[in-house]
């Protein structure tokens, strides 16, 4: 199923349920996007990164199981396909205009309760693009839960993982209030990013104060990364909320910090 939650002639942002993914990706929920002149700004299943389904939360390893799709880093041994992938089964969901408000199920392999979600997604037509506000409230239900990434399991650097974006273009140049390109921005707690690309310019905030995982070159992708350093440990009845939002622009603004600070007074104020 797909959700429209926001058009303006062939620039669209759509919402799909993600049931067709092959589950060696990890099925899961996921969003696509144009710039309001229709420029696509998300990539589903590339041939590079088939798991890179456009916005969507993916974790590595919950209690070992991957939600990201794909090979799983195991340390002394490399990336390898592993039968461990995990789904997000959508438990309930209400569209309204331009949200959705969902209840998620993150099951096994065995179709074991790893985690309850509660996800709300607001798109909004902002000044100058269009904003796409994400927030994710994971509880550790039925048992206590850890999350890693390549990263903590050997791979250094490689701490993807949380509410992540696959764009679609080969390269772009980032920015963020620490500094100018990749290496100041990899691992930056700045409280935003800007990535630009030709014809087109992603902004995006968390209040996380998580790190940024960032690549913009080879593939372009970005998010907040959940187990940076080290494992994240939730336990059982606790809850660990994740916040994305990302401002679509048709050119790279001037100040992107500006920009920020509009979007994070919509992660504040949702729900």
């Amino acid at each position: 199923m797909t959700v429209e939650l926001l058009r303006r002639a062939a620039a669209v942002i759509e919402y799909h349920d993600g049931a067709a993914v092959d589950p060696r990706l990890s099925p899961r929920p996921f969003l696509t996007a144009t710039t309001p002149l229709g420029v696509p700004v998300t990539q589903v299943e590339p041939e590079d990164h088939l798991h890179h389904l456009g916005l969507s939360a993916a974790l590595p390893d919950v209690n070992g199981t991957t939600f990201w799709g794909g090979r799983t880093y195991v340390r002394d041994q490399g990336s390898t396909m592993l039968d461990n992938h995990g789904t997000q089964r959508v438990t309930g969901r209400e569209v309204q205009g331009g949200a959705v408000i969902e209840q998620l199920a993150w099951l096994d392999g065995r179709g074991d309760l790893l985690l309850d979600e509660e996800r709300t997604i607001t798109v909004r037509e902002g000044d100058d693009g269009w904003e796409i506000v994400w927030v994710s409230r994971l509880t550790a239900t039925t048992q206590d839960v850890s999350f890693g990434s390549p990263h903590t399991n050997g791979r250094p650097g490689a701490f993807y993982g949380g509410v992540f974006w696959r764009a679609p273009f080969p390269a772009a140049a980032v920015r963020t209030a620490d500094g100018i390109g990749v290496d100041a921005a990899h691992g930056s707690l700045s409280p935003w990013i800007a990535l630009d690309a030709e014809h087109t310019s992603l902004i995006g905030v968390s209040t996380n104060g998580m790190p940024w995982f960032v690549r913009a070159e080879g593939y372009v992708g970005f998010g907040p990364a959940v187990a940076a350093d080290t494992r994240r440990y939730l336990g059982t009845g606790e809850t660990l909320r994740l916040d994305f939002a990302v401002a679509i622009m048709d050119r790279a603004p001037e100040d992107p910090a500006e920009v920020a600070d509009r979007l994070l007074a919509g992660v504040r104020d949702a729900v």
